[in-house]
C-alpha cells in the first residue's frame, strides 16, 4: 500500500491566463511514485498526465499537448457521494483493484521508517525531490546516528579501526579460496609463507572493517581476539594462531576444522542420532563450555553450526568455534543476584514491588525516603478481614524475620506518621498519607476508595507489632533463599502461642473450602493432638497453591 498527498501548482495556459492546477501524488509501496496533475480553477475542463516531465511542463514540448481527459464526462464516479469539490476527480482505481475488502481497515498505516529516514535526512542536510517539477534523483542512503550521537551540525567523530595487529599478512600467509560466510565477515583457506608452521593449511576468518560502523562492533572484534588468544589448551576449542590488519580488513587465523558442522552431521542422519552417539556430543560440548565458564568466558551463541568436526573421520573430536559474541563474566555480588531473581519472578505474588525493590540491600541508602506502597495497604485489608486464626499465624511469620528483612515494613510504617504518644496508627493516619501523594490520576483510579475497607481502623488502634503481621507476605518470603529456615522458626512461635487444635471442618471452613477437600486438608492436621503440622502450617499461610518442595513435617 501508500501514501497519497496533493498540492496546488500555479502554471500558465496555452492563452496566456492563469490556471491553478492540483497535483495528485500516489507513492506505492515498494514502487515509483507516479503523480497525476488534474487541472481545475478557472480552467474548467480538467486534464491530467500519466506522469510529469522533469521540467514539469507536458510531455509534447508546450501546454496542451498532452492529451485530454475530462474528469467528469464518462466518469465512473460521477454523482459519487462523496461530495469531492468541483475540479478533484475521485481516485482512478476501480473497485476492482482496490482490495478493500480484503482488509479490516481500507489500508494499513504508513510505515514509520519513511518518515525515520525524512526526519533523518533533514537533519543531515538531505532533501527528496520536493515536486515533481524537480529533476528526480537516485534515493540518498541516510546513516542513522549512533546512540548518544550530537544533533544537526555536528561532525560524526571518526571511528579508530587501528587495532594494532600485524600488519604483514599477505607476507606471512597467502588466502585461499572462500569456504564459509557469516554476517559480519568470511572464512578462507590459506597456507603459511613462513615459519614454523610454514606450508600448514589454515583458516582465516577476514572480518571488513567497512562493516564496523560503530565503536561497538570494533569493540566485539576486540574483544572476539583477546578471548581467544586467552582460551587455550582444550581439545574441544578450536586453536588460535595469529591475528593482522591491513588498512581493508582484520584476519584471525585458526586451525583449519576440514570435518564440516555439527549441524551437517545431524542433518545426514535424518536429524536421527543415536543414543551412545548422542552421548559423545553432549559430553565434548558440556566439557568445553565447563571449561569456558572456569576461565570466566561465556560463548553466547551456542548452536550447531559453531561446533566443527577436527576430520571427516566418523568419531572425530569437535572445535567449538565463532567467539564474536563471548563476553568475560563480570563478577555479581550476591545481593544484585537476590535483587534480580526477586524482582523477575514469574509470580507476582512473590515478586517485589517498587518500593520494596528501593529497600533491598542491593540498592538501599540511608539518605533516600522509600515512597508509600500500595501492597501495605492490600495487606492490611486482607488481615482486617482475616480470622483471628490466621492473624495467629501471620503474627508467628513476622516475628521470625530479621531486622534486614524489618526495614521495608519498618519505613512503610513511619510513613504513616504514628502518633507520637503511643507510637499506634488509625484510618486517619492511613487517610493522611494517601493525601498527602494524592493526584488526579489516583481520584481517577478509585485508589482511595480503598480506605473503606480499613473502616475497623476507625474503632481501634493498630501498634507496630500488629502491623509487621498484617503486612508480611508469605508468598514474598517464600522467594527468600532462607524461607525453609524462616517457616521452621515461625513455626515454633506458632506452636507456642497460636496452634490449637481444629477439625477438617473448621480448617477448610478458614480457607472457603468445599467438602470437596477434605481428603486434601485432613493430611494438615496431627493425629495425636489434632492441631496443625508444619506442613499444615505453611499451607495455611498460603492456600492450596503453595510449593509441593516443603515436605518437611514436625509432630
Amino acid at each position: 500500500m501508500g501514501q497519497c498527498y496533493a498540492r496546488n501548482v500555479h502554471g500558465v495556459d496555452a492563452d496566456g491566463g492563469g490556471v491553478e492546477a492540483t497535483t495528485i501524488t500516489v507513492s506505492a509501496a515498494g514502487g515509483p511514485e507516479d503523480a497525476a496533475s488534474v487541472g481545475g480553477g478557472r480552467g474548467g475542463g480538467g486534464r491530467r498526465s500519466a506522469r510529469p516531465s522533469p521540467a514539469g511542463t507536458p510531455r509534447g514540448g508546450r501546454a496542451g499537448a498532452t492529451p485530454a481527459r475530462s474528469s467528469a464526462a464518462g466518469s465512473p464516479w460521477t454523482g459519487s457521494p462523496l461530495g469531492l469539490p468541483d475540479g478533484i476527480a475521485p481516485s482512478p482505481a476501480t473497485s476492482a483493484s482496490t482490495p478493500r475488502r480484503f482488509f479490516r481497515r481500507p489500508f494499513p498505516p504508513p510505515s514509520p521508517a519513511k518518515h525515520i529516514k525524512a526526519s533523518l535526512a533533514r537533519r543531515l542536510g538531505h532533501r527528496s525531490p520536493a515536486s515533481a517539477s524537480q529533476v528526480p534523483r537516485p534515493p540518498v542512503e541516510v546513516p542513522i546516528p549512533e546512540q548518544g550521537a550530537g544533533g544537526a551540525g555536528e561532525v560524526e567523530r571518526e571511528l579508530d579501526k587501528s587495532f594494532g595487529y600485524d600488519r604483514h599478512f599477505a607476507a606471512k600467509y597467502e588466502l585461499g579460496k572462500e569456504v564459509g560466510r557469516g554476517h559480519f565477515g568470511h572464512t578462507c583457506l590459506a597456507r603459511a609463507r613462513k615459519g614454523d608452521m610454514r606450508g600448514q593449511v589454515l583458516a582465516v576468518k577476514v572480518i571488513s572493517k567497512a562493516k564496523m560502523t560503530t565503536a561497538i562492533s570494533i569493540e566485539d572484534v576486540r574483544r572476539e581476539v583477546k578471548i581467544l588468544k586467552a582460551l587455550s589448551g582444550h581439545s574441544n576449542l578450536v586453536k588460535f594462531y595469529d591475528a593482522c590488519e591491513d588498512a581493508l580488513n582484520v584476519y584471525i587465523i585458526m586451525e583449519l576444522c576440514e570435518g564440516g558442522e555439527l549441524l551437517d552431521r545431524i542433518l545426514s542422519r535424518g536429524g536421527r542420532y543415536n543414543e551412545g552417539d548422542a552421548k559423545i556430543i553432549v559430553e565434548q560440548i558440556l566439557k568445553v563450555v565447563a571449561f569456558c565458564h572456569l576461565q570466566g568466558v561465556v560463548h553466547r551463541d551456542l548452536k550447531p553450526e559453531n561446533f566443527l568436526f577436527s576430520t571427516r573421520e566418523e568419531h572425530s573430536p569437535m572445535k567449538i568455534i565463532d567467539f564474536g559474541l563471548s563476553d568475560f563474566i563480570r563478577p555479581v555480588s550476591p545481593e544484585a543476584k537476590d535483587f534480580v531473581k526477586r524482582l523477575l519472578n514469574k509470580d507476582y505474588r512473590k515478586r517485589m514491588t517498587a518500593a520494596q525493590a528501593l529497600s533491598h540491600p542491593w540498592l538501599r541508602d540511608e539518605h533516600r525516603q522509600i515512597p508509600l506502597d500500595m501492597l501495605v495497604f492490600k495487606l492490611v485489608k486482607a488481615y482486617l478481614r482475616s480470622t483471628p486464626l490466621k492473624r495467629a499465624a501471620l503474627k508467628a511469620l513476622s516475628r521470625a524475620i530479621t531486622e534486614d528483612e524489618l526495614i521495608y515494613i519498618r519505613a512503610q510504617y513511619n510513613l504513616l506518621e504514628p502518633d507520637s504518644g503511643d507510637g499506634r496508627i488509625c484510618i486517619d493516619n492511613f487517610r493522611m498519607a494517601l493525601l498527602q501523594n494524592c493526584t488526579d490520576a489516583m481520584k481517577e483510579s478509585r485508589t482511595l476508595e480503598i480506605l473503606n475497607a480499613l473502616e475497623p481502623l476507625a474503632y481501634r488502634r493498630m501498634d507496630f507489632e500488629e502491623f509487621r503481621a498484617a503486612t508480611i507476605s508469605p508468598y514474598q518470603l517464600e522467594a527468600v533463599p532462607r524461607w525453609e529456615e524462616i517457616a521452621s522458626t515461625a513455626f515454633e512461635y506458632f506452636e507456642q502461642e497460636g496452634n490449637r487444635a481444629i477439625t477438617i471442618e473448621e480448617l477448610a471452613q478458614e480457607m472457603n473450602l468445599s467438602a470437596a477437600a477434605y481428603s486434601i486438608v485432613r493430611d494438615w492436621i496431627r493425629p495425636l493432638d489434632g492441631k496443625l503440622s508444619f506442613v499444615g502450617y505453611t499451607k495455611f499461610l498460603h492456600g492450596l497453591t503453595m510449593r509441593s518442595g516443603n515436605t518437611r513435617r514436625h509432630h
